[in-house]
């Protein structure tokens, strides 16, 4: 597996995200991870966009991971097995990744995309 993810760039501040994350498999399909308007988190089959400019509001980039999130430990592995956590109101708020060597949540919270890692 690999992992493309996209970030938000203001200026010369830190980059915000991840975004987006895109898990590319050996056959180069892409399972896209996001959230919704309605703050439910997204799982779909997409390709990684590419990047773009908002004017004053920076830019967005996309690209392979920078060493900040949970998913660069298990480049190169498989995922083993797949958990969601759903809310009647919402739909998908959570999806859980497990690979060999260990575990990454997938959650929206407020609208953002947030990845946490776990042995």
């Amino acid at each position: 597996m690999n992992v493309v993810a996209s970030w938000h760039v203001y200026g010369t501040d830190d980059p915000v995200g991840p975004l987006d994350v895109w898990l590319i498999d050996e056959g180069d399909r892409a399972i896209h991870i996001t959230t919704g308007s309605d703050w439910c988190l997204v799982v779909d089959t997409s390709e990684p966009y590419a990047g773009y400019g908002m004017g004053d509001s920076g830019h967005i980039t996309v690209g392979a991971l920078d060493g900040t999130t949970p998913f660069e430990r298990h480049i190169g592995e498989s995922v083993l097995a797949a958990r969601e956590d759903l809310e009647p109101q919402t739909g998908r708020v959570a999806l859980e990744l497990s690979f060999p060597s260990g575990r990454v949540r997938c959650e929206s919270r407020a609208g953002d995309l947030r990845l946490t890692g776990r042995s």
